[in-house]
């Protein structure tokens, strides 16, 4: 009998950095493994450009990717939920795994002061993924 695909959801506030590069990372590293899905409290109107070059330095490319408001539906259907400096904006639903990741914002940096916090994100998910998948 297989089991279920774990699910993630990776949320910041505008979905435009944090979350977009660990759920491109988890996407990229783990395949069809886990489902990924990425949302913000409050999203921006595109994804952060330093955060599309740091991604693009690594062999990723989430220029398409657009920011998305975090609901109740998407938190529902996740077995675990990260979150990335969204404070109380999550909300809680009992048998989640939830995850806060500690993470410097990128929004209005560039792409130099993305690099680490790229890196780190890898190494998160790294560790996620051996975890999880």
């Amino acid at each position: 009998m297989t089991r279920p695909r774990p699910s993630v959801l990776f949320v910041c506030v505008h979905n435009a950095g944090r979350s977009q590069m660990a759920a491109a990372f988890l996407t990229h590293l783990a395949g069809d493994r886990v489902d990924v899905r990425s949302a913000g409290s409050v999203p921006a109107d595109r994804v952060n450009p330093a955060v599309v070059e740091a991604m693009r330095e690594v062999g990723i490319d989430i220029a398409a990717e657009t920011p998305k408001i975090l609901t109740t539906d998407a938190v529902r259907v996740s077995d675990v939920v990260i979150t990335m400096g969204c404070g109380d904006a999550c909300p809680v639903f009992s048998g989640k795994r939830y995850l806060d990741w500690t993470l410097p914002d990128p929004a209005g940096q560039d792409v130099a002061a993305v690099r680490p916090i790229r890196d780190r994100i890898k190494v998160l998910v790294d560790g996620l993924i051996a975890e999880i998948a």
